[in-house]
Formats: structure tokens, sequence, C-alpha cells
């Protein structure tokens, strides 16, 4: 019975004993979906945590800076998972690197945690290793969960262990207490250093059980989930204990790119996400409706225009009901389909989600519940919840049971409870920063709509003040332009300056088809942007948004970029949030122009 003594290991046994499942992980190899049962997922995270202590790993009763850590980098699999089980049983530190993560910070991470072993999937991945392996006096070795020349494979320390190991890891994972670190994750954010957040397993286990209790998570044997937002991320993680403590199967999708064709095949009844995946399939299924001849364009976007009204909370009445219902028997049916037919709903989190987009998904029989929480809070602090009257559009939902939630005077978000962070790694100046009088102040900003759902309206680091001394909130701004289907991205600026600018990358295939619809050649985006027809359609664009917000809010100039942002080039962070900074500093002359 999972209480508050229980480690995140616990979750695994309790499957075990109560619901084993033939099909917990599931990963595609070769073309073929290769599953492994509860009882294999538990055997062979225990061999690898016997392997783990005959390498001289774990097992010791020392403070934090002493115990031994190994690093994981590589894109969800099955063996993702067995070994963070594996490290849990031993008292092992496990941290894990995005996959994208540049050599630069893999180095400091690696030196800072003294990390001693390293798991990684990929030659890619294993080049950025041996790039800096000779900059890292505490690395011993390196395995890989993919076979790879030159390169033990992770399976070595599963084999040759006789019943006396299996047994030495029984002991040494009872003695595993739940305040005990179970994880440290770096934390790179929009600047500055990464700092490691220390969560320990109650800190882990605590939320997963609150949430699930919240949301609700009912147990579930015969429930499938997608996963493709990266393990790295406490978000997907947290949620995979979720989904193992309510016996849901979780599939890992091949890629970001397959992701379409594994909801097919997969069939799965939820799974999680960030808004920016969700803008991209809305942006697909809008293109392929453009494509669409008469009637069934004409039904298409009826059945749009009828989505954007719909209201979860204010009924609109039997006839409106009637349109729905017809919607979605004739177009909305389709949209299900490509997600695999079987969405009971979708969680988004890790950003603020377009509300247009949660109105028009929900109202087409895909529910989309927004949560929240930084990584700080291991992470949950509050969901749009799966029940009567717990959710409401525009808003992060309710704080989940178990802590408190209270706004600081100019409007910070603060938390308290049994998730909070042990602190951050080698760092107590920063944790008494954060975490005063037990509050954790977020750094976020946000209000309580009706007194009880959660509304972030910005970044406390994010809101500028304009030379007229006006504070500007530019991610509220920023949410509501790329309502546009013209706009991919877009970065609001103006601290200390007379009035707003921005920056927009432009949705790229809907510019193209309105610069063919009107007769403009499209020679490259590089031109199409300077072309003075497509900066008139842009200002006529911005003017009508301008109207939503207060003079000094207001747009005033802006500048249209030829490429969209990513983590490759270095201007969104690996979860898909923009690098402000970064992205200032790379358009400094622009901007300095749209000044002067």
């Amino acid at each position: 019975m999972i209480n508050d003594n229980s480690r995140i290991f616990d979750f695994l046994s309790e499957q075990l004993n109560q619901y084993p499942k033939p099909d917990l992980l599931c990963g595609k190899e070769n073309g073929k979906w290769i599953k492994y049962s509860t009882a294999e997922v538990h055997n062979t995270s225990t061999l690898l945590a016997a392997g783990f202590l005959k390498l001289g790993l774990g097992g010791k009763k020392v403070e934090i800076e002493q115990k031994d850590k190994i690093a994981v980098i590589s894109r969800n699999r099955p063996e993702w998972l067995m070994l963070d089980l594996a490290c849990q049983q031993t008292g092992i530190i496990l941290c894990p690197i995005y996959p994208t993560t540049h050599v630069n910070e893999i180095e400091f991470i690696f030196n800072d945690a003294a990390i001693k072993y390293v798991f990684v999937s990929g030659e890619d991945i294993l080049d950025k290793v041996l790039s800096i392996k000779n900059k890292i006096p505490s690395l011993i070795g390196i395995y890989s969960f993919d076979i790879l020349p030159g390169t033990d494979s992770w399976k070595l320390l599963t084999t040759n262990h006789n019943d006396e190991d299996v047994k030495k890891v029984a002991v040494i994972s009872s003695a595993i207490d739940a305040k005990d670190c179970a994880t440290i994750i770096y934390t790179s954010g929009t600047t500055g250093v990464p700092k490691g957040v220390m969560l320990s397993h109650r800190n882990l286990v605590s939320n997963v059980v609150n949430a699930t209790r919240s949301f609700p998570f009912p147990v579930n044997p015969k429930g499938k989930a997608l996963s493709f937002l990266p393990l790295n991320h406490i978000f997907e993680r947290m949620v995979s204990y979720i989904y193992i403590s309510t016996g849901i199967s979780i599939y890992y999708a091949e890629s970001l790119e397959t992701i379409g064709d594994n909801l097919k095949e997969v069939k799965p009844n939820l799974f999680t996400t960030v808004p920016r995946l969700l803008e991209k399939v809305y942006e697909k299924i809008m293109s392929k409706g453009a494509e669409l001849k008469g009637i069934k364009k004409n039904l298409f976007y009826w059945a749009v225009a009828l989505a954007e009204k719909y209201d979860n909370i204010n009924s609109k009445g039997a006839w409106y009901k009637f349109q729905l219902a017809l919607a979605n028997k004739i177009i909305f049916k389709k949209w299900r389909q490509a997600l695999g037919s079987n969405i009971d709903f979708i969680i988004t989190g890790g950003a603020a989600c377009q509300v247009k987009l949660i109105r028009i998904f929900t109202a087409a029989g895909i529910p989309i519940y927004e949560g929240y929480g930084p990584t700080e809070n291991s992470p949950v602090i509050s969901v749009n919840c799966h029940k009567a009257g717990g959710t409401k559009f525009g808003t992060v939902g309710l704080p989940i049971e178990g802590q408190k939630v209270k706004l600081a005077e100019d409007g910070e978000i603060l938390v308290k409870g049994p998730s909070v962070m042990m602190g951050y790694y080698k760092r107590p100046d920063l944790t008494s920063e954060t975490i005063i009088d037990g509050w954790l102040h977020t750094g976020d900003i946000g209000v309580f709509e009706e007194n009880t759902f959660l509304k972030i309206t910005d970044r406390k680091k994010e809101l500028f003040k304009t030379s007229g001394g006006k504070y500007v909130a530019p991610q509220a701004i920023e949410n509501k332009l790329k309502e546009s289907p013209f706009i991919e991205q877009i970065m609001i600026l103006g601290s200390d300056q007379k009035y707003v600018i921005a920056l927009i990358v432009p949705s790229f295939p809907n510019l193209k088809s309105w610069m063919r619809e009107n007769n403009i050649a499209l020679i490259s985006f590089e031109e199409a942007i300077n072309d003075p027809r497509v900066v008139l359609f842009y200002k006529n664009l911005i003017n009508a948004f301008n109207t939503y917000f207060n003079q000094v809010e207001q747009i005033k100039k802006f500048q249209l970029l030829p490429n969209e942002w990513s983590v490759e080039t270095g201007e969104l962070t690996p979860k898909l949030s923009m690098k402000r900074k970064v992205i200032q500093e790379k358009y400094q002359e622009i901007i300095d122009k749209m000044y002067k």
C-alpha cells in the first residue's frame, strides 16, 4: 500500500502484486513493437541494480554530494525507465540530460554532479560524450542501450547474477528512505548556468498520489498511453509513474516525426504534450481543410467555427448541441481517427496553451486538460480536472490535493507541500532565495479566477517596464497573436523603451497559400518577408490584434523573420519554451533598428 514512506519503485511492486501486465513498457525495434511485462521490467531493473552493486555503486548511507551519480542521455525507450528503477533501488542518484543539450552544458553537468557512469543511445550522443570524456575526471565508463562500436552494452550489467546478488538488492532497497534524493534534474531554463533540482522519493511519490486523486486517474489495467515528451523532463517522468501506479501501458513513440503513425498503431487512451505540438497538429488539420473543395470545405469551416464557440461551463442550448453532434459525426470523427480513435483526453503543460485550441479540440471530442507546475515542485501544482466542474478554459485548473497555494503581494505564485524540492544541488544560496519559510517561489505571476481556478498571467522575470513606467506582460500578447494562422512564433519586446515591438516568424505554409491566392510569386521565404505586399498584410494583421490590448501594450513595429526558432538552432529550450535572452542577442541589430 502506497503511503508517506513509499519510494518510487514501490509503484512497480504494487502493480506486480495487484495487476501485472503483459505490456507495461513497449518500444519499437526494427519495425516491431517489443513488449515488456511487469515481471520483466521488475526483474530487469533488479538485475541491473545488482550489476551496479558489483561495480561498487550505491548502497551507501552518505550525504548527497558523496552519493554515486549516473547520467542518462537517451530518447524515450523502455530501458530508460528500467535504468531509473534500478538506480532508485540502490540509492544511486540519476541525472537525466536532454539528448539535444549542447556539449558544453553536458560537460558542466557531468563535472558539477561528478557523474561516474553515463548511459546513452545513438552514435550522435555517444560522440558528444566521447568529445568531453577526458575533461570529466569522475567519469569511469559509458554504457549504451544500442549496439555501438567500442562501447559496452547495458545488458552486460544484467547478466551473471545469482540469488545472493538479488537478495542484496532487496536488502539495500528496503533501507532506502522516502526522504532520500532520487534524482537531480538540471534545468537550464531560458538563461544562466544549469541548476540541479534535487527531488526525493517523497517529493515525487506525493505528487503522483495527489495528482492521481485530484484529476482523477482511475486504475485502468487495459489503458494505453503514447509517450513522446522527453523523459528527461519531470512532467513526462512523473506521469510515467502515474501510468505505472494506475496500470496504464506505456508505448514509446519512435520519434516526433512518427507520432501520427504511432497513434494509429497503438490507439492510446491518452498522452501528454506541450502546446507547441498541439499547435502543429491544429495547423496540419487546418491546412488539409483548406485543400478541400465545395461543400466539403464549407462543412469543414462550419464545424471549426462551431467548435470555436464551445463553452464547457455555459450551455449554448439544444440547437447548438444538435449542430455540434452533427459536426462530430461528419467532421471531427476524422480528427479522432487520426489520433487512433480511442483518445479519452490529452494533458498539456510546460507552457501556456492557446484557449482557442483547447476549446476547439474539446468540442471535437478530444478533451484537453491544461496543467501547471515547475520542476521544483515535482512538478504539478494545478491541473484542470477530468471531473464535473473541474475545468475552466484559460486557466491551469485547480490546485491539487495535499499542498497549499497562495499569491504574493506582487501576484507571484507560491506553493508549500510535500512535493517542494529538497533544494538546488550545491547551491544553498539559490535555495534560500527560492524557498522561503517553506514556500516555493515559482517566479510565475498568476490570479485566482472565481477564487478557485489558477490562471498564469506571466513570468515574473519576463514582465518588463516601458520607459514610460508601464508594465507589460509579453506572454499574454504573444498567446493572443498566435491565434492567427499566419503567425508561427512571436516574441514581444520593449523593456525600458517608448513602445512595444515584435519579432515574428510567419507560418510559412499558410503564408505560401495566401501569396498564391493573391498572385504573388514565391521565390524564397527570405524575399517573401520583405515583399511590401506581405509586410502590409502583416501590418494589417497586427493592427487588428492591437485592438485587444491597452495602448501601452500595442505593437508599434515588427520584423518578419525567415527561419523558425528551434532547439537545434538554440532559440528554444528542450521543452520548446523561448530562450528570450538568446533570441534578443541574436536579433539585437534588427531590434536596435526598430527603435531608431
